[in-house]
């Protein structure tokens, strides 16, 4: 008896120092139904067969253990060559959350903080200004000066007034495509991570810093901040103090060759909404670029859906796993908390939805929004343009992660369907 109660206190002590590990379980023993989550693939299936999406891979783990993690369809259109677990897909907006703990560890290391304007450290943006007027008929425009500089909480909250070259207001789009912003956001060869965020602080921001949340290349800056700050390649710093801690091998912004074979090819919807294949397009295979030096922190990532589960798992169990921390759980706590309750009290923050709202760098639920979803207030997620989606659900000790290459996706309700199905297999 006294030998169980040692090994079983040997147990607790080492999940206390090491963090939960992320491995291979039963869904019994997560508190939840094995046959409830079976509904995944008939509804999957179906999707499929309906030619709404081609397939790909979904993983859901609760309380440490992997209770779902399944591959489906088939990555070529002649149905030969079905996907597989390790498969890599192109993450776009969920290099992100990446990018974000990057900024949180230099921050909680002391080396920035959170309201240092982002001039410190990219002295390029002390000229920027921000657009007052366009005119469309011969695409002149005029600015005014910045009321407040651009911090890093701005950049880390979307509030910068830096936007995306096809966002409001009108004339951004010209504004970019004179500047040479091209492929923003995923890669380029045209140029490196700092002549890219220089250029790109050339461009008036959309509004006053602060003034209201717009999505945009944000996480880009903070990328190239983190190249500053650490004094290494954004590449080189996520790998080092993220990806192999987490060992995240198959995480990158440019895949090894000996990796190429593994990236999914891109799909998309035709006008009668049948699904086709993107051609050999280096805009879309920019994974699989060579000799390239700018790294998008906002949406350059490529990845494999259990390599996602180990970085997000990492971040639920209070920034640990396997022994190996990336963040301190205070750091987690003050990053997953609501960043937007006097935007979203004058209608210019994340949401007009009570209880929907923006941490820093993930989309938040709160305790207003209980009832309203199937997850948990404190509930922090994303999903990149792919149609790529994870959620943090630290109430139920539960991840997700859904991995599907297609673009536009059309039928971006299906990762809601496919929740319902998830929650509904919880019975503790």
């Amino acid at each position: 008896m006294k030998k169980i109660l040692f090994i079983s206190l040997f147990i607790l002590i080492q999940v206390y120092l090491n963090g939960q590990a992320l491995v291979e379980g039963t869904a019994e023993k997560a508190g939840m139904s094995a046959a409830k989550l079976k509904m995944i693939d008939a509804m999957t299936q179906k999707y499929i067969q309906e030619e709404k999406f081609p397939g790909g891979v979904i993983l859901v783990a609760r309380k440490g253990s992997i209770v779902y993690y399944k591959s489906f369809g088939y990555r070529t259109p002649e149905k030969k060559e079905p996907y597989k677990n390790d498969d890599i897909f192109r993450i776009a907006s969920m290099s992100k959350a990446i990018t974000t703990v990057g900024i949180m560890q230099l921050y909680e290391r002391g080396l920035l903080d959170l309201d240092d304007p982002v001039q410190k450290y990219i002295p390029a943006f002390a000229k920027t200004r921000v657009l007052d007027t366009f005119n469309s008929s011969d695409s002149t425009y005029t600015t005014d000066l910045l009321k407040t500089s651009i911090t890093i909480r701005h950049l880390l909250t979307h509030t910068s007034g830096i936007t995306y070259g096809d966002s409001k207001p009108e004339g951004m789009q010209f504004i970019y495509r004179k500047l040479g912003l091209v492929n923003a956001g995923l890669s380029s060869n045209l140029m490196t991570t700092e002549e890219f965020i220089n250029r790109l602080a050339e461009a008036p921001l959309a509004f006053q810093p602060g003034e209201r949340y717009a999505y945009g290349l944000n996480m880009d800056v903070l990328g190239r901040v983190i190249e500053v700050v650490s004094g290494q390649s954004l590449a080189v710093y996520l790998k080092k103090n993220i990806f192999d801690p987490l060992r995240m091998n198959d995480t990158w912004f440019y895949l090894p060759k000996e990796k190429w074979d593994r990236l999914v090819p891109l799909y998309s919807h035709d006008k009668d909404d049948k699904l086709y294949l993107y051609g050999n397009n280096p805009m879309i295979d920019y994974p699989k670029s060579e000799d390239h030096n700018y790294y998008a922190g906002g949406g350059g990532l490529s990845s494999t859906a259990l390599d996602y589960a180990r970085f997000i798992q990492a971040l639920l169990n209070g920034g640990i796993l396997d022994g190996n921390r990336i963040l301190s759980r205070r750091t987690i706590e003050v990053m997953s908390s609501d960043q937007m309750i006097v935007l979203n009290r004058n209608g210019n923050g994340y949401s007009k939805i009570p209880g929907f709202t923006y941490c820093l760098g993930f989309s938040l639920i709160t305790d207003e929004a209980a009832g309203m979803s199937f997850k948990s207030p404190g509930t922090y997620e994303w999903s990149g343009a792919f149609s790529t989606k994870f959620f943090i659900d630290p109430a139920e000790d539960l991840i997700f992660v859904g991995m599907v290459n297609i673009a536009p996706n059309h039928h971006g309700y299906f990762w809601n369907r496919i929740t319902a199905l998830i929650y509904a297999a919880i019975e503790d």
